[in-house]
């Protein structure tokens, strides 16, 4: 399992990147996808879509089950990654290569109440 150290976590498995703009790209960690097995289709949110912290706004179904994505902080859905959703088994591949959307946060200091690689790894180890 890696856990890059300049990203954030999410309890629920969702990693975070914050933008130079302070857009955020979101995607599942190398530990859900290692956990889910072989991915086999991707539901993305809309972009304009508004949305909670920790509201349901995709969907990773695997061989094994589906799971969902849960949105890290409140904001809107800016992009979807169409390429990763026309092909699936790129995020086992690369789980942090291929991410899913992208949120503009209400309030970027949301952010610094997630995860960092350290907490994230004590999460996953507990799984």
């Amino acid at each position: 399992m890696t856990t890059p150290a300049d990203l954030k976590y999410t309890k629920s498995h969702e990693w975070v990147r914050v933008e130079s703009d302070g857009t955020l790209t979101i995607g599942i960690t190398d530990h859900a996808q290692e956990a889910l097995g072989d991915i086999v289709f991707l539901e993305l949110p809309e972009a304009g879509r508004a949305v909670n912290a920790g509201e349901e706004c995709a969907v990773v179904e695997s061989v094994k089950a589906a799971s969902d994505i849960y949105a890290p902080v409140a904001g809107e859905i800016i992009a979807n990654n169409e390429a990763a959703s026309d092909a699936p088994e790129s995020v086992n591949e690369d789980a942090y290569g291929n991410w899913l959307f992208k949120i503009k946060p209400n309030d970027i200091g949301d952010v610094d109440g997630l995860l960092d690689a350290a907490g994230y790894e004590a999460v996953a180890a507990a799984d």
